[in-house]
């Protein structure tokens, strides 16, 4: 499939410290991302549009730029050439324009966003922050990757297929669904119940998963259950069908040691494995994308939710822009 367009996540704010580079391949592309010396953090194209060295593989942080490892030009996070150092005359394209892709980035929920785009357009729309994930009063966030073959579609999807719930993560029953779109953004909520073990007795809960889509690659799910999670599903594409997969959690702070802490670990443990993402994981990996399923009653709004995430792809969008025009 194509690589959709809007905000994903290419790292976590505190694992870029001011002066590193580190060298990433997202979108099908070498990206470089730097922490320059004024704490702002920028992504480029890798290859230097001077004589098309690595900028990840060498390069060094100087005040406000990334400095190339060959001829040691120097690029601010918006693209602009700062510095040529053996230059006695500044190319005037250089004054004028960015030198190299620069890719929009905004620091939100812990989270370093960037905007892709295959026509490189600007922003059409804003990133959702969520305060808890760097509120002191919460607890610091739990942090699971995974990478397979799949897209950031058939992620999402998931959360409008409620009869999967039943099937692949033990509810008792297929849950209760609804859901609404507004834009770019799409809510849902999915009710149902689940057997768990409390107190050395299986008890029948009450369980619910609330999502915001908000485009292709912010995601954002509140679990309740036994426990309340709060939780980022950062699905970042690196080629067209090979995905980078974070789950990102957090809760209100519970006391170190205590039976509500285990509770929280047990929770996460389970959204991440077989009951959770890991029972996904393997059918995401070989499944086929049908563009017209069968369907029944009871499978969720999928055929809504396909029509939604069809505007994030470039081409889709275009195409409507010119019927709409015609019209």
């Amino acid at each position: 499939m194509s690589i959709p367009f809007g905000w994903y996540g290419v790292s976590y704010s505190s694992e870029l410290e001011i002066g590193d580079v580190r060298d990433l391949h997202y979108f099908g592309r070498d990206l470089v991302l730097f922490r320059n010396e004024e704490g702002e953090a920028g992504l480029l194209d890798a290859y230097c549009p001077h004589l098309g060295a690595h900028l990840g593989k060498g390069g060094k942080v100087e005040g406000d730029s990334i400095r190339c490892p060959f001829h040691a030009w120097q690029f601010r996070p918006d693209g602009y050439c700062s510095k040529i150092p053996y230059a006695k005359a500044f190319p005037p394209r250089a004054k004028r324009e960015p030198l190299t892709q620069a890719y929009p980035v905004v620091e939100s929920s812990g989270v370093i966003w960037t905007w892709y785009h295959p026509d490189n357009v600007e922003p059409l729309f804003e990133v959702i922050d969520y305060p808890e994930f760097t509120d002191p009063a919460w607890a610091k966030p739990t942090r699971r990757e995974w990478r397979f073959a799949s897209n950031p579609q058939e992620i999402a999807e998931n959360g409008v297929d409620v009869a999967h719930f039943a099937y692949v993560h033990a509810m008792d029953a297929v849950p209760e669904g609804e859901t609404s779109y507004d834009g770019v953004k799409r809510r849902s909520i999915a009710r149902g119940h689940r057997t768990v073990p409390v107190d050395g007795e299986m008890k029948q809960m009450p369980y619910s998963v609330e999502t915001v889509q908000n485009g292709a690659g912010q995601k954002y799910t509140k679990l309740k259950g036994l426990v309340d999670l709060s939780l980022l599903v950062i699905a970042t594409p690196i080629e067209g069908d090979d995905v980078e997969l974070r789950f990102c959690f957090t809760h209100p702070a519970v006391e170190s040691g205590s039976m509500q802490e285990m509770a929280v670990k047990m929770a996460i443990e389970h959204t991440c494995g077989q009951q959770g993402v890991e029972g996904d994981i393997p059918i995401w990996e070989s499944k086929i994308h049908l563009a017209q399923p069968y369907l029944c009653d009871g499978d969720g709004p999928i055929l809504r939710f396909r029509k939604y995430f069809e505007q994030f792809y470039a081409a889709t969008a275009e195409k409507s822009a010119l019927v709409e025009a015609a019209e």
